[in-house]
């Protein structure tokens, strides 16, 4: 049997009942589940009630013919790849039948290694196609709006801005502190847009060498230069239909910004190496972090592409300008990292990471509660989780204690809190490895981990 065949369903309908045995043993004998069906009528019932990946249908029969069945299941949207058997010369139904979507026809009489290679070729552009509206469904949900998370009167306006400008054609320049979530505001444009089934291909431009960023970009023909061995499609090319993203715009070298603008103007691109100019059909969305008019002033960035580039501009804000979406992300987080719908935490731990600034905004936020979560946080997430940022002031307080307070204090608490905070300092600063934190804090490894479970800090993972 061929591994994973006993997944597919094929349905065989021919009025013949000879051509069907012979169908239906052949292809079960391959690991196939087959039903049959003695024309098209009772065809179109089995598929009220039945799903199917592949149906093999003889085109002359009584009542519903196949040309018949192959219109209905079309006008129905029914997902299946149909294939055609004809037992006549002429091919002038095939040929219609092909018009109106079969996958493909086969003359009787046919052999039978024949058969089985266009059925495993039918059915593995069956899995393709299937795989690939999941795809495309599983990235409409994940970059769709309700995947920006946030409430507040500055996300509201955020939403409002690229619904509208999800619409038009014009490029868009996301800008905003690193962590704000740039590229998720760009994909959130290309799949609410009439492009979103074309691609959306992303690049950092300061990820890649000054040297190769143009064949990255542009592609290169066979022989360009050293190593150049074949013809290779650039970025450009590759998101052609669709959406390009350019993140970090602003460390495009300024050989690169000139080449950038020419292709922005005539709407055409050259591999480097070649001899003609490509057209280019793509919606451009660039991002950056920086100051873009203090990069133009300072002579960083061409001032006539940034015009280019700043057609519509979406300013992110950084999440200390919206403090009243945080609870709403941790619950998004921990969703996202449990399946879980809402995230327990106590009171203290939430108001510290209200007062919290958030230099690493939304990214950071993440970080936080897949920290928790690695060093043992189930039931709350208290502050005896949170790293020293958060805790560190507390810490501070306390160490600058030199009188008792007419009220006194609880010595053995007081020293716990400070001992806590010591032990998630050092967990923090290694990474959470034990071993290491152990170190740091001059005590043994067997020390470090009876005082983790002594205040309950974590199951130990580097023994």
């Amino acid at each position: 049997m061929t591994e994973g065949t006993a997944r597919n369903r094929i349905l065989v309908v021919d009025d013949e009942a000879s051509m069907r045995e012979l169908l239906v043993i052949m292809l079960r004998r391959e690991g196939y589940h087959v039903e049959e069906a003695e024309d098209g009528g009772v065809a179109l019932k089995k598929l009220q009630s039945d799903t199917f990946d592949l149906i093999i249908s003889d085109i002359k029969m009584p009542r519903v013919t196949g040309i018949e069945l192959l219109r209905r299941i079309r006008e129905q949207d029914l997902d299946i790849v149909v294939m055609m058997i004809t037992a006549f010369s002429t091919t002038e139904e095939a040929v219609e039948a092909m018009k109106l979507g079969a996958y493909d026809y086969i003359t009787k009489p046919f052999k039978n290694d024949e058969i089985r290679l266009v059925v495993r070729n039918a059915l593995e552009r069956s899995r393709l196609s299937h795989e690939n509206r999941s795809l495309k469904k599983a990235l409409g949900q994940k970059f769709s709006f309700d995947n920006l998370v946030g409430k507040s009167p500055a996300m509201k306006r955020l939403y409002s801005l690229i619904e509208r400008v999800a619409q038009s054609q014009v490029s868009v320049l996301v800008t905003g502190e690193s962590g704000t979530g740039k590229e998720l505001v760009a994909r959130a444009i290309h799949f609410n847009s009439d492009r979103k089934e074309a691609p959306f291909v992303a690049i950092n431009c300061g990820a890649i060498p000054e040297n190769l960023i143009e064949s990255e970009l542009f592609g290169h023909e066979k022989g360009a230069f050293t190593g150049a061995d074949q013809r290779k499609e650039g970025l450009f090319e590759t998101a052609n239909g669709g959406t390009l993203f350019l993140d970090e715009i602003g460390e495009l070298p300024t050989m690169m910004q000139v080449k950038l603008l020419r292709v922005l103007q005539e709407r055409e691109f050259r591999r480097v190496g070649g001899t003609r100019d490509l057209p280019l059909d793509i919606r451009l969305v660039s991002a950056t972090n920086k100051d873009f008019e203090e990069e133009v002033r300072e002579g960083r960035f061409r001032e006539d592409l940034f015009y280019r580039l700043n057609v519509v501009r979406v300013e992110l804000p950084p999440l200390s300008e919206r403090r009243e979406d945080i609870p709403l992300l941790l619950n998004h987080f921990y969703k996202k990292l449990t399946g879980e719908q809402h995230l327990p935490i106590s009171g203290d731990a939430l108001q510290r990471l209200l007062d919290y600034d958030w230099p690493g905004n939304i990214r950071e936020l993440e970080n936080l509660v897949e920290r928790c979560l690695v060093l043992g946080w189930q039931k709350e997430l208290t502050v005896d989780c949170l790293p020293t940022q958060f805790v560190g002031s507390q810490l501070g307080m306390q160490a600058v204690l030199q009188d008792i307070p007419d009220e006194g204090i609880d010595l053995e608490n007081y020293l716990g809190d400070i001992e806590k905070t010591l032990l998630l300092s050092a967990l923090d600063k290694s990474r959470g490895v034990r071993k290491q934190a152990a170190k740091l804090l001059g005590i043994s490894f067997r020390s470090i981990r009876y005082r983790l479970a002594k205040y309950d800090l974590g199951e130990d993972d580097d023994a």
